[in-house]
């Protein structure tokens, strides 16, 4: 989760993609790094892909944001409404005031970060202001969730950019997703290879986790990308790590623990927290509620 940025970049030089995982660039200097970023967008899904899903869509760099370092999306729930405050999802570790220590829940907290909104086409059209940090953790999941100053409707009616919306029931196996990086203007595309009952690095626990196909070679500055169902056009999750030099368990570096306690390292794969669980708790108005019915995140 903290690979230097100039170690990604180091690696894209030597190795095309890399096999650098879905972490954080640091925050110094990286605005500009990043509105310098010549990335490629990816190719869409493989031939095998559209075969078997003929009715995958496009997905796009619509909704996206790039964070100082990280990326994100703007994203509404189910039963969000055009009037209320938008939010934006991201990482735990992509958080301004640092890592959220083992067991540490934020909710609440007053936030005045900035978000520059992308277009289809990756084109920056706005920035946007958080309000306050609604809900951040790196306990059993790794995400934040901002509230910005802006509605949803206030977005699409100046700058003609929707929400994405977060699926609220668990994803399959197998599904074609894209992670799309608005730091990097970049798109991945791949499958969903299963889910790992546990991610462990190093203090961090993470349960239930989205792990890619091989072909989603995520980089530093992917961190907290929306990992969208092609079919649907859904959030599914939000990307946030990957196993770059085949360690066990550390930072940047996570391993694979089973209900037995196995542990399995593979190194080069990258993987996602899941993201269904966030709309059960919030409720009215985009308003974060814990103990809503149905809400099981971890709590202060």
């Amino acid at each position: 989760m903290r690979k230097p940025l100039v170690a990604a970049l180091f690696a894209l030089a030597i190795a095309g993609a890399g096999a650098a995982p879905a972490v954080a660039a640091p925050v110094t200097g990286a605005p500009a790094t990043a509105e310098k970023a010549t990335a490629q967008t990816a190719t869409a899904q493989t031939a095998d892909a559209k075969a078997a899903s003929p009715k995958l869509k496009a997905v796009t760099l619509a909704g996206t944001v790039a964070l100082s370092n990280c990326s994100g999306s703007v994203v509404r729930f189910p039963n969000s409404l055009d009037t209320d405050p938008a939010l934006v999802l991201t990482n735990g570790h992509c958080l301004e005031t640092g890592f959220p220590e083992p067991g540490e829940v934020i909710v609440n907290q007053a936030s005045s970060r900035t978000f520059g909104l992308l277009n289809s086409s990756g084109t920056r059209v706005a920035t946007l202001r958080a309000s306050k940090i609604a809900y951040s953790t790196m306990t059993d999941t790794d995400a934040t969730i901002y509230q910005l100053t802006s509605t949803y409707a206030t977005i699409k009616s100046s700058y003609g950019i929707s929400p994405l919306t977060v699926q609220d029931t668990h994803p399959t196996a197998g599904t074609a997703i894209t992670v799309a990086s608005g730091y990097w203007k970049r798109l991945y595309s791949c499958n969903i290879d299963g889910f790992v009952y546990r991610i462990k690095e190093g203090d961090w626990t993470w349960k239930d986790s989205v792990r890619y196909t091989s072909a989603c070679q995520t980089i530093g500055g992917t961190s907290g990308s929306p990992v969208v169902d092609q079919a649907t056009g859904k959030v599914v999750a939000v990307n946030n790590t990957g196993n770059e030099d085949g360690e066990r368990c550390t930072e940047n570096n996570p391993c694979e623990v089973d209900a037995n306690g196995n542990v399995t390292v593979r190194k080069g794969i990258n993987y996602a927290q899941e993201t269904y669980g966030f709309p059960a708790c919030f409720t009215t108005r985009n308003q974060l509620n814990l103990s809503a019915s149905g809400c099981t995140l971890p709590k202060p």
